[in-house]
């Protein structure tokens, strides 16, 4: 038996000295800023195992791709520009975002029925290109009827194109693809784990999700799964509310928004074209580049009661962490609500530090968590940062059912929804995507659902919890920027 080479105490440390400085050499060449726990995770692990920390590290520890300069976006003009609040508009055109733009129709569903109805109709009225872009393609039945409905589709001609996770899609494994082959869907891999563990890009994950049927007509949140027909009392998620059964909770769900042109159906209004760059990122993770067009709405056909959208996208591919930045602003900007849903609750410091002070003032927080989520990890990495925060005055509830909902409501002036949790993975290392909506019956729909869905649940406690738990919490909370 051949036994490895023994190592010198000088030659060790050597190692250990070469991986601490390819740490901080690739980290401040690409200046890529770091949670301080998630820095800290690293240095420990390379110093104190260099033989698995600096390999784990080279595949796991890219948290930016390329990063080219933000391009400043131009401030919206036209009859509409007003409807958004200044704050919001100028932050988000800094940090490099698409435009609001008027929307010809926004409809939000709250029932897992509707919602795989609305998806089966956007992909039905598909007539020349049909994107879909999902984390995961379930390996159950509405997983089945979602890639029966894209086979029919490809069969009568339209192109239709699949992106999802590589890792997202492990335990779906390849269910459907020879269907999809077979019928000419043209399905790609985001980041396959295998493909360029070198570049340290494993660790990023496509979330976004959404469905476009020829640049027009948009899902979001299109997440394919067969929890999306079996909620308690009948309640889902379109647009944000979703609830799972204990225990039976996952990644299901059926997109945030849907927009539909009455005047030209073949062109999207507004957001549509912010849609289709952040589809084509994408793809470029998979090693393709999609091109995709979309016109706007002319100003002279907006209606009375138009809806303004805008498409916020964060992730690897922007030079900017621009929801995170976007959440903590609003933090700051709010003068009288701040409502948030969310399935994981795992702020970074900044974030933390922006609800405290907020609800220290005065502002109304209402923060939606599940008590139990699918993610047992995630739940107890909160514990500390819901006890600080029930503290403050922000009226913490938690619900009896799983909740997959993503969405904020900051007073009656904006509102987001999308594939983003409020954790650091979400915020900081996946891609991620939110519609933000400046329209009131939109942000009075949104508000009206989180503000019925809290009163479903319980305050959670500021009581101290167990030396144990505590201790254990700590413990969970150095990993818990990849939770």
């Amino acid at each position: 038996m051949m036994s490895l080479p023994a190592l010198t105490p000088l030659e060790h440390a050597a190692f250990v000295a070469a991986g601490l400085l390819t740490y901080i050499v690739i980290t401040r060449v690409r200046r890529q800023r770091r949670h301080p726990y998630a820095a800290l995770a690293w240095v420990m692990g390379i110093a104190a195992f260099p033989y698995l920390g600096l390999p784990l590290f080279l595949v796991f520890g890219t948290r930016k791709v390329v990063r080219p300069a933000t391009q400043r976006q131009p401030m919206p003009a036209g009859p509409w520009a007003a409807m958004a609040p200044d704050w919001a508009t100028r932050l988000l055109a800094a940090l490099g975002a698409a435009g609001a733009r008027p929307q010809a129709a926004v409809r939000f569903q709250a029932e897992g029925e509707h919602a795989l109805q609305a998806v089966q109709a956007v992909i039905g009225s598909a007539r020349h290109t049909l994107d879909l872009c999902t984390y995961v393609l379930g390996d159950d039945e509405v997983g089945a009827l979602i890639a029966a409905a894209l086979a029919e589709r490809a069969r009568a001609g339209v192109r239709v194109r699949l992106l999802v996770d590589s890792i997202g899609s492990l335990k779906s494994a390849h269910s459907h693809d020879e269907l999809l082959k077979r019928a000419g869907v043209h399905t790609r891999l985001f980041m396959p784990a295998l493909g360029s563990p070198g570049r340290g890009r494993v660790n990023l994950r496509n979330h976004r999700k959404l469905l476009i049927a020829d640049g027009a007509r948009v899902v979001g949140r299109a997440q394919p799964g067969q929890r999306i027909l079996h909620w308690p009392r009948g309640r889902a998620a379109l647009a944000g509310p979703e609830l799972h059964r204990r225990g039976r909770a996952g990644r299901a769900g059926a997109g945030t928004v849907r927009r539909r042109l009455a005047h030209r159906p073949r062109r999207a209004p507004g957001a549509a074209p912010g849609l289709c760059r952040a589809a084509g990122a994408a793809g470029r993770g998979a090693g393709r580049r999609h091109p995709c067009h979309a016109d706007t709405l002319p100003a002279e056909l907006l209606p009375a009661d138009v809806a303004l959208a805008q498409w916020v996208p964060s992730g690897p591919d922007f030079h900017e962490d621009i929801l995170h930045a976007l959440l903590v602003s609003a933090a700051f900007h709010a003068e009288q609500r701040l409502l948030l849903a969310t399935p994981y609750f795992v702020p970074d410091e900044g974030l933390q530090e922006a609800l405290v002070l907020a609800a220290k003032r005065g502002l109304q927080i209402t923060l939606l968590l599940p008590r139990q989520s699918n993610h047992r990890l995630a739940d107890w990495a909160r514990g500390r940062a819901v006890r600080e925060l029930v503290e403050a005055g922000v009226n913490v509830r938690l619900l009896p059912a799983m909740l997959h909902a993503k969405a904020v409501v900051v007073d009656d002036v904006l509102a987001l929804c999308g594939s983003a949790n409020l954790d650091s993975r979400s915020l900081f290392i996946n891609y991620e995507a939110m519609a933000a909506f400046y329209g009131r019956a939109q942000i009075d729909w949104l508000a009206d659902w989180i503000t019925r869905t809290a009163a479903d649940g319980e305050p959670a406690s500021s009581k101290p919890p167990s030396w144990l738990r505590d201790i254990g919490e700590g413990i969970v909370a150095t990993v818990a920027f990849q939770l």
